[in-house]
């Protein structure tokens, strides 16, 4: 049996220093979860004793520094990881396939040792570097491949008579989102058609919509996300929040310059007119694209202040003041917030999450919320996500579409939200999808998740 060094609790993400004085971050108690006793523990997962989730100390998974060709590991809960390269979110470095040795180049340090640019807590302080966009975004996202093949599969799946929605489902269920522009200029290319209007013409319902949600790929699907929230009667609040909440300078920068070249208009202006009252200054936050970056150190002086801040704006006053919570929940960087959440609980023994839904009602509750979750255990808040997006009588199936479909990119954190998934609600997250859904739809929103 593999030895596996002790885990002290979470690593901390790349780029931050270790803090003094903040333990591990436990993440939230399970929000509308059943009882803990109600279900029995996986077989190897140590089940978490009230109040401490997930459990402290001890991990019974391997190291986050060991890697296979496709990585699959089991969810560990609480922050992530560092992020891999973009190049290599759904899959491995050329090299690795060319016989280069695993922990080389585009592959993140072992297990235990530090990130390059890392500076020990109490080190010379650094200039933060901006977080990359997301895979996927703009022409640094596409990944340079052959396209040849699946582009000639998906046009014999829909040329002549019938339509073959099993190949179209092998194709395009995990097609990496860096290789999804170069597929739609082959297909362009060798055809002399549009992939995404042939898929359109030969499927229907949800199975189309998940089907060119794909082909959109990331950034368009986003883009499209957010004129589908905003038009018509009223706003499609949850899909505003799925798209802009807790996203990176780069990102949130790419995403108003191609809504602003797709449809003509400024996304803040529109946002603004869709929105009222202090709701509208929250987004206006988060517009502007000045959070901290991922790679900002977090400084014990920093959080302390944030902490008595956000006290001070809520518990220990009548009334809340709103918007210096706002402001410091859509600054801050996640590492800051896991901190923030951390000390506050500590100091005042109740989470950050539970003052947020104690002092606000909502859309503006409903974002702060997600906002919090994303940054202590975004497993977690995925998985919730997807169950909100089913529970209840009806399926929001437009949600779930968006909400699998922007999970599926991530092959790693797929595994990571199944894990939290069984751990929340002790079922299996593909099995509660199959149930949800039928026919070709069902087949490929689960083929996302396998």
């Amino acid at each position: 049996m593999p030895y596996y060094p002790p885990q002290g609790g979470y690593p901390p993400p790349s780029g931050y220093p270790q803090q003094g004085g903040f333990p591990p971050q436990g993440g939230y108690p399970p929000y509308g979860a059943p009882p803990q006793q109600q279900f029995s523990p996986q077989p190897g997962y140590q089940q978490p004793p009230p109040g401490q989730y997930p459990p402290q100390g001890a991990s019974p998974y391997p190291p986050q520094g060991s890697r296979s060709l496709y990585p699959q590991q089991p969810y560990q809960g609480g922050p992530p990881q560092p992020p891999r390269p973009m190049s290599n979110l759904m899959g491995p470095p050329m090299g690795a396939l060319m016989g280069a040795p695993m922990g080389g180049p585009g592959y993140p340090p072992a297990y235990g040792t530090q990130p390059p640019s890392q500076v020990p807590y109490g080190g010379p302080p650094q200039t933060p570097y901006p977080t990359p966009p997301s895979p996927g975004y703009g022409p640094s996202g596409y990944a340079p491949m052959d396209t040849s093949m699946p582009a000639d599969e998906l046009r014999r799946a829909m040329k002549g008579l019938g339509t073959d929605e099993t190949a179209l489902i092998r194709v395009l269920s995990h097609f990496p989102a860096t290789g999804i522009a170069p597929l739609k200029a082959t297909y362009q290319q060798r055809h002399n058609r549009s992939v995404e209007k042939d898929v359109a013409s030969e499927t229907s319902s949800y199975f189309k919509l998940a089907l060119t949600s794909i082909l959109r790929g990331p950034l368009e699907q986003d883009v499209w996300l957010l004129n589908n929230a905003i038009k018509g009667l009223g706003t499609k609040e949850s899909m505003l929040n799925d798209v802009l909440l807790s996203r990176s300078n780069a990102d949130m920068n790419i995403i108003k310059q191609t809504y602003q070249r797709t449809y003509n208009r400024s996304l803040e202006a529109d946002v603004k007119g869709d929105l009222s009252l202090k709701t509208e200054r929250l987004f206006s936050m988060v517009l502007a694209a000045t959070r901290q970056e991922d790679s900002a150190p977090v400084l014990t002086q920093s959080v302390e202040a944030d902490v008595a801040e956000i006290h001070r704006a809520t518990e220990a006053r009548l009334g809340t003041d709103q918007i210096t919570v706002c402001a410091i929940l859509t600054n801050r960087s996640d590492g800051q917030l896991r901190a923030i959440a951390s000390a506050y609980e500590q100091r005042y023994r109740l989470t950050l999450e539970t003052i947020v839904g104690k002092e606000f009602s909502g859309h503006m509750k409903q974002a702060l919320v997600q906002i919090v979750r994303k940054a202590v255990d975004p497993a977690m808040k995925e998985a919730v996500a997807l169950e909100e997006a089913m529970a209840g009588a009806g399926t929001k199936d437009e949600l779930l579409v968006s909400r699998v479909v922007k999970l599926h990119w991530d092959r790693d954190q797929v595994v990571q939200v199944r894990g939290a998934y069984k751990h929340r609600y002790g079922k299996d997250l593909v099995n509660r999808v199959r149930g949800e859904t039928s026919g070709d739809y069902m087949r490929l929103l689960t083929a996302m998740l396998e």
